[in-house]
């Protein structure tokens, strides 16, 4: 009877088996959310008696405030997230000038007053250029940045100032764009961890006054952009195959050109996690590719870390680069890391 009882159960669980969804769908997100809200209504539209869409992530955060360009991962798609979460961003944001918030934005509560200096189109011209390039900036309060396993905006609502390092950022453009006496349009592309409420706080003291940001919308991540992204409202008015249309590639985050074919033998052991040697199959154009990448990551690890001249050196031949991995009918199967020894082992394999 209890044989019967769990083959009865077995039966009944593989008939509500689920097909996993996979892909990447641009959102464009709305003001008032919180970004993880917009993961969880982006899951429950593709869910489905015969859809399982229970794992999704986002590329990176936009505060409740903030509209634009909110990247979301799903499936088997979120092992690449990494890709654009690591990519430049384009922001369009308005500095109010005049006042200072505790939290930088139009959420918060002013704490501090300044007058307003004349301000032309050279002096602020002139001050984006001051901006642009590599320096360091000191993450805010007010973010989910942790300290002792505890958000720091915990520390801030509870009034509480811990000190944060400086990080590394890097403004590739920068304009600046006065709307009227006290508010001034800022359009940037910056590197991972920009935060833009410190940067328009900055800007602001830099000209003389304080400041904070009334709008904030991100245009761009990476290769992708906001025109490309649908709103919630439009993805909700659309059928579940419709909304499936919506959704690019598995691979679609990779910024990597470089690929292999390979056989289906090759392919079945890779996904056991097992090394190949692919020596005959590096073509030129490929080893081509392979030297260009290993003299990039040698000059940023010579930049990063001057050399030591009594540190072994692993051989050039040895180092891995990353490259697309495609089955014989040109799908793609996952990511290997390949050196020109002709080693290539599986990275990040995908399982639809």
């Amino acid at each position: 009877m209890k044989t019967k009882l769990k083959a009865k159960k077995m039966t009944n669980k593989s008939a509500v088996a689920r097909q996993k969804v996979s892909g990447v769908i641009l959102i464009d997100k709305p003001q008032g959310m919180t970004s993880q809200q917009v993961v969880s209504k982006v899951k429950y539209l593709f869910q489905s008696p015969a859809h399982n869409s229970k794992k999704a992530g986002h590329t990176g955060t936009l505060d409740p405030m903030a509209t634009g360009l909110l990247p979301i991962c799903l499936g088997e798609a979120t092992k690449f997230s990494h890709y654009q979460l690591d990519a430049d961003k384009s922001y369009q944001a308005t500095i109010l000038l005049g006042s200072q918030t505790d939290t930088g934005d139009a959420d918060g509560q002013v704490i501090a007053r300044a007058q307003i200096p004349e301000l032309d189109a050279d002096t602020l011209q002139n001050m984006a250029q001051q901006f642009i390039g590599a320096q360091q900036q000191i993450p805010p309060m007010y973010s989910a940045l942790k300290k002792d396993g505890k958000k720091l905006y915990e520390y801030a609502r509870a009034g509480i100032e811990i000190e944060r390092p400086a990080r590394d950022i890097v403004i590739t453009a920068l304009t600046l764009t006065q709307i009227d006496a006290d508010k001034i349009d800022l359009v940037v592309t910056c590197s991972k961890g920009t935060y833009i409420r410190v940067l328009a706080e900055d800007i602001a003291k830099a000209l003389g006054t304080l400041g904070h940001l009334t709008a904030l919308r991100r245009m761009q991540v990476g290769k992708f952009d906001s025109e490309q992204a649908i709103d919630i409202p439009s993805l909700e008015a659309l059928s579940l195959d419709s909304r499936f249309e919506q959704l690019l590639p598995v691979d679609a985050c990779i910024d990597i050109a470089a690929a292999m074919s390979l056989d289906d033998k090759q392919c079945q052991r890779l996904r056991l996690g097992q090394r190949l040697n692919v020596i005959e199959q590096i073509d030129k154009p490929l080893r081509d590719y392979m030297l260009q990448s290993l003299s990039h990551k040698t000059q940023a690890k010579l930049e990063d870390e001057p050399a030591d001249r009594n540190n072994e050196q692993t051989p050039e031949y040895e180092l891995p680069v990353d490259i697309r991995l495609l089955d014989a009918q040109g799908h793609f199967i996952g990511l290997g890391a390949i050196s020109l020894n002709g080693r290539l082992q599986p990275k990040k394999m995908i399982h639809l």
